[in-house]
């Protein structure tokens, strides 16, 4: 039995998005970076890659379903397939959030507690602006939401990243500020998909049962499931593609 878990960042209009200039970030905490091309992709193809799932009764998972895979051996449906949001970004609330409620999908959103905006901003496509909390409580029907650190989203270089220079204390400590607000406080998303095996145990440690990297590929009874594989869907997979990735 096995399950594919595929990871969203950004969503735009066709006209609205220009492969050749990388989105700058809008987030609360003084960090500065830019979003590169492939982690977004079109309105359009969105809407063609959910109802795809949608005609093909495929079954959108919640993390408790996971957990139980994992924990006590449960049988997942057919078809399972876990649907994942990145940074909380503007457009999972533009354009996400009406699709999937339509289609009665569930999907879970990886929240950076520090990037939130105390207040909700109006939507700017020229930049990936982060959400607020207000934004948030308006998706829980739809969403459930995930530590992906509170200040430790930041790049060093290509292969490095805070979380993975910071010491065993910070790390627990950036983590337990972030579980005071997400309601899953067991699960974890990598930052950039990069860490450590020293992150791992910590992680491990602390009591978390699931964590998911940027590994591509299909999860099973034998993955470790602190070591979850996703799929990057970027703009430019085809819808050929996609299928290959999610059957």
């Amino acid at each position: 039995m096995t399950f594919t878990t595929v990871l969203y960042h950004e969503i735009r209009e066709e006209n609205d998005f220009n492969p050749e200039h990388p989105s700058p970030i809008d987030v609360k905490q003084d960090y500065d970076d830019i979003l590169p091309s492939p982690l977004f992709v079109t309105l359009e193809q969105f809407e063609e890659q959910m109802d795809y799932l949608k005609e093909n009764n495929f079954h959108t998972l919640t993390l408790h379903e996971i957990k139980e895979f994992y924990m006590n051996q449960a049988s997942l449906p057919e078809r399972s397939i876990l649907l994942t949001f990145d940074d909380c970004f503007q457009s999972i609330k533009e354009y996400a959030y009406p699709i999937l409620k339509k289609y009665g999908f569930h999907a879970v959103s990886f929240v950076v507690t520090g990037w939130l905006h105390d207040y909700a901003k109006a939507f700017n496509p020229k930049k990936s602006v982060c959400l607020s909390k207000q934004d948030l409580k308006a998706m829980e029907d739809v969403f459930e939401y995930a530590n992906h650190t509170d200040a430790f989203h930041q790049r060093k270089n290509e292969s490095t990243s805070h979380m993975m220079e910071a010491t065993d204390e910070a790390f627990a400590k950036d983590l337990a500020l972030c579980n005071e607000y997400v309601p899953v406080k067991d699960v974890f998303a990598y930052p950039f998909g990069l860490f450590t095996d020293r992150n791992v145990s910590l992680l491990k440690q602390m009591g978390f049962h699931l964590a998911f990297t940027c590994e591509n590929g299909k999860n099973n009874a034998h993955t470790d499931p602190l070591l979850l594989k996703r799929n990057v869907i970027p703009y430019f997979l085809t819808i050929e593609q996609f299928k290959q990735i999610v059957n």
